[in-house]
């Protein structure tokens, strides 16, 4: 095995580096903490060097890694092949050194309760360079204030505390109380973070948002944190202290993976991955991956797999386990070189051969497009928030039974149905994606193929909920969505849905529902003010 030191070694002779590789040869018995023997080896070289030295020890007392740090701190590198799961700890205990009398700091502290290790312990160094008061703590199965016990102080001669045992009893309590939280099958524990340097109000009915997200891809919400800031943290988001509390918290609540409320860049992915050992989605990935359960079409499945592949592509100089809810987990947190070398060119390639067979479907829509033109049927195209209620209003206006569900995104792939007015007049209605605030430019892209469907309506009727408090606020995305798309010139009809969820007396913008046809999507009778509202807009774009 190579014996690797982590940590900085710069300014160090090779014969002091030597004697700290052979530190990897001693071993530890299970029962131990630390061995005497190999305490007072660890404490001489660390006062020699003048620099904290640490150890990580699995629990057959075997050393797995060595650490050179500063005077005052260590850093503890990723170690892959132990992780901690939910009601588990990583099965590493950490020993380093202390080069004055000094309790456990906030660091080693916060280590303890990020990285679930089984002990962190101080050996702290007295002037004449031999060993002083030894500093343990250990995690609390308890959702108390603190998430870890600070044992009182002994000395090096008293560390055999019979140490694998009392891990094995700690890491029983901690399963038993995970199981009372323990999510269903096929479900998460999330716990939601969102930084904003705008209106915290804006925050708000984003994070309500987010959460209808997360009911959509069965993930079970237990926390959530709102930090408003003059600037994004360019490595953290949140900053570094704000994560470490959050994550902290969220590991009491039982949490097992964090959402942010933005999409993170690559190097804030692999910053929050490498600080923390719990699964770590955006808002981006959490829509990609309800695209990906929804899409039931050829085409549909097609168009959200690039914008996955794509969004993937650039993430993958990152950890594999960030992308585990898109990837299906590869393992590990990091890959080789080679192996890193290996998926990206898979993904290239996978890249090319679905925009290939995307450009085949846009040909053959191009050819259903000739057909409509020769029949010379108008085409109406519903567009809206997702859940606005769509794909009811197809269904009731042409007796149809396209999926509707009172989730987002129940409905991914077009729909198209034919309509016939009562004076005969006939016309092809089409139902497309539900849009979303901060809609991810990848689905954007992906989706071109869909949403240039839209530029052959000749009505938009854009359907709106308004029994949604956030109603204004995606009329507005939507119309943003339909600018940028350059649609805003076709002739719009505003469908104000839902009507019988909400008190029309009570309503404030009384105005708005003027400029529009107020309907229940479910109830055929209320449509009647619609369809003769549509057939008199048909009659004027034909003529």
């Amino acid at each position: 095995m190579k014996k690797i030191v982590y940590g900085s070694t710069t300014g160090l002779r090779n014969t002091q580096i030597k004697r700290i590789e052979e530190l990897y040869t001693l071993k530890s018995p299970p029962q131990f903490i630390l061995a005497p023997e190999i305490a007072e080896e660890l404490v001489e070289i660390s006062h020699e060097i003048r620099r904290q030295l640490g150890l990580m020890i699995d629990r057959n007392g075997k050393i797995v890694c060595v650490i050179a740090g500063e005077p005052h701190r260590i850093v503890i590198p990723v170690t892959s092949d132990y992780m901690a799961g939910p009601g588990r700890l990583k099965g590493l205990r950490c020993i380093h050194t202390h080069l004055s009398d000094e309790e456990l700091t906030r660091d080693d502290l916060t280590d303890l309760a990020l990285l679930r290790l089984d002990y962190i312990t101080a050996i702290c160094i007295l002037p004449d360079g031999t060993p002083g008061n030894v500093y343990s703590g250990h995690v609390l199965p308890d959702e108390t204030k603190d998430p870890y016990q600070v044992l009182p102080r002994t000395s090096i001669a008293q560390l055999d505390i019979n140490c694998q045992a009392q891990i094995y009893d700690l890491e029983l309590e901690l399963t038993k109380k995970n199981a009372l939280h323990r999510p269903e099958t096929g479900q998460e524990n999330a716990f939601l973070i969102n930084a904003t340097t705008k209106n915290p109000k804006e925050a708000y009915a984003s994070f309500e948002e987010l959460k209808e997200l997360c009911k959509t891809s069965r993930i079970n919400v237990i926390g959530t944190a709102i930090q408003r800031r003059q600037k994004i943290d360019s490595k953290f988001v949140v900053g570094k202290g704000k994560l470490s509390s959050l994550v902290i918290k969220a590991i009491q609540n039982h949490a097992t993976m964090l959402v942010f409320d933005r999409e993170l860049t690559p190097s804030q992915i692999r910053s929050i991955t490498d600080f923390v050992e719990m699964k770590v989605i955006d808002r981006t990935q959490l829509i990609l991956d309800i695209f990906a359960k929804q899409a039931k079409s050829r085409d549909g499945k097609f168009q959200v797999e690039l914008a996955q592949m794509e969004y993937l592509l650039p993430r993958l100089i990152t950890r594999n386990t960030a992308m585990s809810r898109l990837t299906g987990g590869i393992g590990g947190r990091g890959p080789g070189e080679t192996k890193l070398e290996i998926n990206r060119r898979r993904v290239r390639d996978r890249i090319t051969r679905l925009k290939k067979e995307i450009l085949k479907i846009r040909k053959q829509r191009t050819q259903q497009k000739s057909k409509r033109k020769r029949k010379d049927l108008p085409v109406i195209s519903i567009v809206g928030y997702t859940n606005a209620g769509k794909s009811t209003l197809l269904n009731t206006l042409t007796q149809s039974k396209i999926i509707a569900a009172n989730r987002l995104f129940a409905t991914l792939d077009p729909s198209s149905r034919r309509l016939r007015f009562p004076r005969d007049t006939e016309v092809i209605i089409t139902d497309t994606v539900g849009f979303i605030q901060n809609l991810p430019k990848e689905l954007m892209e992906a989706f071109h193929a869909t949403l240039e469907e839209l530029s052959e309506a000749d009505i938009i009727l854009h359907v709106i909920d308004i029994s949604n408090p956030r109603y204004i606020q995606q009329k507005n995305s939507v119309e943003k969505i339909l600018t940028e798309l350059d649609l805003d010139k076709i002739p719009t009809l505003y469908v104000f849905n839902k009507l019988d969820q909400v008190d029309l007396e009570q309503f404030d913008n009384r105005w708005l529902l003027n400029q529009g046809v107020t309907v229940s999507a479910n109830q055929k009778q209320t449509l009647v003010p619609l369809v003769e509202k549509l057939e008199s807009m048909v009659r004027i774009e034909t003529y």
